[in-house]
């Protein structure tokens, strides 16, 4: 993956220097589908899902708090590639889908949203953000929450990306256009009536909608990756399989089956390994928008 054409957004809010902004103190902002969702997927799968890429991304807000740290330190080499890394990425995303936006009719322009870096823990207005959440994005205060060390844990603990064919850092760059991705189904409307609907929904019913909700983040990430490879020609075949690794490392059926031997569909909240390779392959080949429509697909 070639970054040297990416220009660095000024959007980035980097709480690492900081201490990350506090830690959570009350009621933490757990995500699309609520504390009760939560409880009772981790009863089936023994696992956190909101491990997961996106956990479950906080939707619902939260009534979080935090005791503000004011440790100040310096970000290490290596986190300073980070956040150049992220702002690059962030900066493509950001001219790509005010282009999209224009070209396919959407009907508004887009609006950029502010990507948060932080270490461990930090507020949002959905609630605490911890780095064991995993990256989310928040529709209340239209921000992503990253703490990069989830990329670590892509490689090492998820295998997620074949990091010796230098492939990682596409997969990385696919995590935050997924989480870009929910920015774009908020501003389409699509995240509040999804909000309304799971309000109505028992918790199988509940979980559906939020896979469906998930697998077109994914092909929207597809759609940014489609249409800044015709400018930029930024990845080549390596970077894509190492995509496709991550989509699978992360979906809900690899995951319960590493964490416990078996798989417990119903509770799935992001799809399966294969759903997920599949819509982030239609984003990725259509370029269109109007590619990703999960919510009408009879077979995800």
């Amino acid at each position: 993956m070639r970054l040297d054409d990416f220009r660095q957004s000024d959007n980035v809010e980097d709480r690492r220097a900081s201490g990350g902004g506090g830690l959570p103190v009350g009621k933490g902002g757990i995500g699309l589908g609520g504390l009760v969702v939560v409880l009772l997927i981790s009863y089936f799968t023994g696992i956190n899902p909101a491990t997961l890429i996106g956990g479950y991304e906080a939707i619902n807000g939260g009534g979080g708090s935090v005791q503000p740290q004011q440790q100040q330190r310096q970000l290490t080499p290596e986190e300073q590639a980070s956040g150049q890394f992220v702002r690059q990425v962030l900066g493509s995303t950001e001219d790509t889908w005010t282009a999209l936006f224009k070209e396919q009719n959407v009907g508004i322009a887009y609006s950029r949203p502010t990507l948060v870096l932080f270490d461990g823990s930090t507020s949002s207005a959905c609630g605490s953000a911890q780095s064991a959440m995993g990256p989310f994005y928040c529709p209340n205060d239209r921000k992503v929450y990253l703490d990069t060390e989830f990329f670590d844990e892509m490689r090492n603990r998820f295998n997620a990306c074949p990091a010796g064919q230098g492939a990682c850092s596409f997969a990385q760059a696919y995590v935050i256009a997924h989480e870009i991705g929910h920015h774009v189904q908020n501003l389409l409307g699509i995240l509040p009536k999804v909000n309304q609907a799971r309000q109505r929904m028992n918790d199988a019913q509940s979980n559906a909608l939020s896979v469906r909700t998930e697998l077109q983040a994914d092909c929207f990430a597809g759609v940014w990756a489609n249409r800044t490879q015709q400018q930029y020609k930024f990845i080549d075949e390596n970077d894509v399989k190492g995509a496709l690794q991550t989509a699978q490392a992360i979906g809900d059926d690899m995951l319960q089956k590493k964490a416990q031997g078996y798989v417990v569909p119903d509770s799935f909240t992001h799809g399966s390994a294969a759903q997920r390779q599949r819509w982030f392959i239609n984003g990725l080949k259509s370029g269109q928008i109007n590619a990703c429509d999960t919510f009408s697909a009879t077979q995800l």
